[in-house]
Formats: C-alpha cells, sequence, structure tokens
C-alpha cells in the first residue's frame, strides 16, 4: 500500500483518552457555499462566518497555515425538505435555514494517519510537515486526498502543520517506503495561542 499512492486525507486513529468523537457545529457550512469539503479534508474556523471551511491552498514553502481540524461529514435539508446525509460538502448546496450540522475532529490530542506525496525516514519522527494537495479527492467516494509534504519538513524550530508522531502500523507500511504512511498531531492549531481564522 504504501509503495502506491492512494492518499485518504486526514483519518483518526486514536485519541489518548479512547475518545475521537467529531464536534458537531450547527449551521457549520454556510449555505450555497462555492466550494466542496470532502471527508478527511483539513479545515479551518472562517474569519468572521462562524463556521468552518476547508484549506484550499497549499502553504508556501517555509510557511504554515493554521487549521483546527479534518472534516467527517455533513447532514442538511435541501430547499424540498428532504433530509440529507454526506460524506462531503457539494460545492454550491443550498439548505433549508437553520438545517445543517457540519461534523469535524477538532481535537488537538486526536492522532491522525496520513499518507506522504514521498518517502518518510524514522528520523521525521518529532518533525513537522505542511499539507500538500488539499484540494484534491473525489466527489464519487467524497473522500480528501491531501497529503503530507514529504519535502515540506521544517526543521528543529520552525513551525509546520502537522507532527509526525509515528509509523501507521500496516503490514504493507515501512518506514522508506515510496508513499509512507504516517501518524501525525496537529502542530499549528487555530485553537491555542492568538486565534488565526482564514477567509
Amino acid at each position: 500500500m504504501s509503495s502506491t499512492s492512494a492518499p485518504f486525507g486526514l483519518r483518526p486513529a486514536f485519541h489518548p483518552s479512547g475518545l475521537d468523537r467529531a464536534q458537531a457545529l450547527a449551521n457549520g457550512i454556510t449555505s450555497a457555499y462555492a466550494n466542496n469539503i470532502l471527508k478527511g479534508q483539513p479545515v479551518a474556523y472562517s474569519a468572521s462566518a462562524g463556521v468552518i471551511i476547508p484549506l484550499t491552498t497549499n502553504p508556501a514553502s517555509g510557511s504554515s497555515v493554521a487549521w483546527s481540524g479534518a472534516f467527517a461529514g455533513v447532514e442538511w435539508t435541501d430547499t424540498t425538505g428532504r433530509r440529507r446525509v454526506s460524506n462531503y460538502w457539494p460545492a454550491n448546496t443550498a439548505y433549508q435555514t437553520g438545517s445543517c450540522i457540519a461534523y469535524f475532529y477538532n481535537d488537538n490530542n486526536i492522532v491522525y494517519e496520513i499518507q506522504a506525496d514521498g518517502a518518510m525516514a524514522q528520523t521525521t519522527i518529532g518533525n513537522e510537515y505542511n499539507f500538500t494537495n488539499v484540494t484534491s479527492g473525489s466527489t464519487t467516494t467524497g473522500l480528501s486526498q491531501a497529503t503530507l509534504g514529504s519535502a515540506t519538513a521544517a526543521g528543529n524550530g520552525t513551525q509546520g502543520q502537522m507532527r509526525v508522531v509515528d509509523l501507521a502500523p500496516y503490514v504493507d507500511n515501512a518506514w522508506g517506503d515510496s508513499y509512507t504512511i504516517v501518524r501525525v498531531v496537529c502542530s499549528h492549531s487555530q485553537l491555542f495561542g492568538s486565534f488565526t481564522a482564514i477567509a
């Protein structure tokens, strides 16, 4: 598996407490919001609307964008009165006022699994990396294909979006594989220090 590029975005692996529940944010996505939000895509709180939005651009080299968690799904009542449940937000979908509930993982203690866009060595444990391919994914499966940027090592003392903490323990996944699957935690969170919302 990790010799083949088959990214799946951010996938919660575990929480130290044993609870990796998603938050249910009422009216968490603006009606008719114009971008897809895919399951496993990193998301952030918007600057002014009190909703979540997806990260839509990769950080520039040497920079980092704060994020809050990983998208898990959404439900809403459409304009015909039918209740809808989806693992992703379809772009430009309108809903009845007050009917939307967005689910996303936003606890900074959650350990996620993510596939790197290149090989990762055991020496990467403790280092910080940024996302790549943040808007990639499929509206057929609803799954994100966001990856960890193997070439974006922030190095000691430099801020990255994710910190590598372990190798994902699969029989077909090993350090040095072409597309290593690693375990990470959020290292540049919107929820600590000065709040940095994005537009």
